[in-house]
């Protein structure tokens, strides 16, 4: 779906127009009248995604050191993710996210003190990405600025990256979860506009076929809890929490280049 960037306000305007230039996205200075679509909004000091489609949603951010981030980190929402991906006392592996989106669940596992790549198509995912992790390295928590170290994004499909050096790969095909709070679905909504056309994202069977080909010792699938297994692989074993499951496929030593 279509992207386009606009001004928060008037006096951001020069500032937007240089961003439009920089990710190659068409300016839009007022958004009134467009009902399709997604719009990138550059603020002072940050930025957020607008769908544009009536009724219009809330504005989608991405903050690592928001209150939602600070709830997963200290309720235990990270463990059956740091499980299935193979976290323990004397092992961080490496993480290739192969669908970042939001990169909540990069962080998490970043915050657990894996290093994690995360790989995102959209361009303008990508940009709040990069913006949200400079954001967090400033920040006056040493855990987050931590974590933000452990992360490097790349712009691109999944499938032409160069995944030599990592342990797992992690795929979330976003699918959409019944019963979730409205602001869940809101950004859930929002992503899988920008994804709209792309043909990895919309193909979560080939992505995950595309990762069991690779070098790596396991991949890991976030489900919804009660969704059926994802393509004809046989996950070796699933973590399942309240709402989402996590199937783990390990493969056999013989198959890791």
């Amino acid at each position: 779906m279509k992207c386009i960037v606009t001004p928060a306000s008037r006096a951001v305007q020069a500032r937007a127009k240089s961003v439009a230039e920089t990710l190659n996205l068409e300016f839009v200075a007022v958004t009134d009248d467009l009902d399709s679509g997604v719009a990138l909004v550059i603020d002072t000091d940050r930025s957020w995604l607008q769908r544009l489609q009536r009724p219009r949603l809330g504005p989608v951010y991405i903050d690592f050191s928001s209150a939602d981030m600070l709830y997963r980190r200290k309720s235990g929402h990270n463990e059956p993710l740091g499980r299935a991906i193979g976290v323990k006392r004397d092992k961080r592996p490496r993480v290739f996210d192969a669908t970042a989106g939001l990169g909540r669940d990069a962080f998490v596992l970043a915050d657990l003190g894996c290093s994690v790549a995360l790989s995102e198509q959209s361009v303008p995912l990508c940009y709040l990405l990069e913006q949200a992790r400079e954001l967090a390295l400033m920040n006056a928590s040493d855990k987050v600025v931590e974590a933000a170290s452990r992360m490097r994004v790349l712009r691109g499909d999944s499938r032409q990256q160069a995944v030599d050096g990592f342990d797992v790969i992690y795929v979330d095909p976003m699918f959409p979860e019944r019963g979730k709070a409205a602001a869940v679905k809101k950004d859930l909504a929002t992503v899988q506009a920008l994804h709209s056309d792309s043909a990895s994202v919309n193909d979560p069977e080939g992505l995950l076929l595309w990762a069991m080909a690779q070098p790596v010792e396991r991949v890991v699938i976030k489900r919804p809890a009660k969704a059926p297994v994802l393509g004809t692989v046989k996950p070796s074993h699933s973590i399942t929490g309240k709402t989402v499951r996590f199937d783990v496929m390990v493969k056999p030593k013989g198959n890791v280049a």
